[in-house]
């Protein structure tokens, strides 16, 4: 069987083909425009595969994720223009009658390191995924269930303490300012130094910064759900910035609770190129088709 995958991103949505061992047969990358564009071209991409038999579709947001409400499948009041109010996937289902899976981007990546870690033959019951890019965002996968019921987690927009020498920046979250996302996320480096993240050398203080807010966000997961992994993705996030982070943790935490070797428990994906979601992905789309088409008796 051949299962479709849409991560929709702010800057582009990755669309792709996979069979039932969540391997990648074909893809495509369509920049975000509007909203009519963007999903036209997704259409025109997946009637190329009138095969499929389920769809996994995994959107920035926020979304509705409440089947029983009426908004179920838009998304909501997104900073990203012209996309509020949008009817994500009543658009995909006009055309294609299929089962599909609707969550959150982190939630698809966070579900596609589980399922890869249960194929790794290294099964990873609990883990919490943070991406750190455009914004930041984080899901969070329990024993092969997500976590929350009145909606999906909004993990950044928790408050944090300020990293010294940052008290004056203002904070780039237009409802919290020095929430994580407000603080951490990849637009702040241009706010800070005038620079992308990208072109700021790891030795500069900013990072240090950086570590201390991720770091902060790592504890406070620690605490509320102690899972088995802690995994930031996102074009943010390298080795060497986890390794700061790593050693800001330690200092925080001082280890009030034991969460083993830091280099397995805050770690970079699995998956390599931030492809967790589209893995994930795959993966929801057959639990939606075998749900969909049990038989019953």
């Amino acid at each position: 069987m051949l299962f479709g995958s849409i991560e929709a991103g702010g800057t582009k949505f990755v669309c792709a083909v996979g069979n039932e061992n969540y391997e990648i047969i074909d893809s495509v990358h369509i920049p975000t425009t509007t909203p009519e564009e963007t999903l036209h071209k997704c259409v025109e991409y997946f009637q190329k595969f009138p095969e499929i038999k389920a769809m996994g579709i995994a959107s920035f947001g926020p979304i509705e994720v409440r089947i029983d409400n009426p908004k179920y499948g838009y998304i909501t009041d997104t900073p990203k223009p012209n996309w509020s109010n949008t009817n994500f996937l009543g658009t995909m289902k006009k055309y294609f009658k299929i089962p599909m899976y609707w969550t959150t981007d982190v939630n698809g990546s966070a579900y596609g390191e589980y399922i890869t870690s249960i194929k790794n033959h290294k099964p990873v019951r609990s883990l919490v995924y943070y991406t750190i890019g455009t914004g930041v965002g984080g899901g969070i996968v329990n024993n092969g269930h997500f976590l929350g019921y009145m909606g999906h987690p909004e993990m950044g927009h928790v408050r944090l303490k300020r990293a010294q020498g940052d008290e004056n920046f203002k904070g780039l979250c237009p409802y919290h300012h020095d929430c994580l996302e407000g603080l951490a996320a990849g637009p702040t480096f241009d706010a800070r130094t005038g620079k992308k993240g990208k072109d700021v050398p790891i030795s500069d203080p900013v990072w240090d910064i950086e570590a201390f807010y991720i770091a902060q966000a790592a504890i406070q997961a620690t605490l509320f759900i102690r899972p088995e992994k802690i995994i930031f993705g996102g074009g943010v996030v390298s080795e060497e910035l986890l390794d700061k982070v790593r050693d800001q943790f330690s200092k925080l935490f001082n280890n009030y609770l034991s969460v083993g070797d830091l280099k397995h428990y805050i770690t970079m994906p699995t998956v390599e190129d931030n492809g967790s979601a589209t893995v994930g992905n795959f993966a929801l789309a057959l639990k939606q088709y075998y749900k969909e088409n049990i038989v019953k008796i």
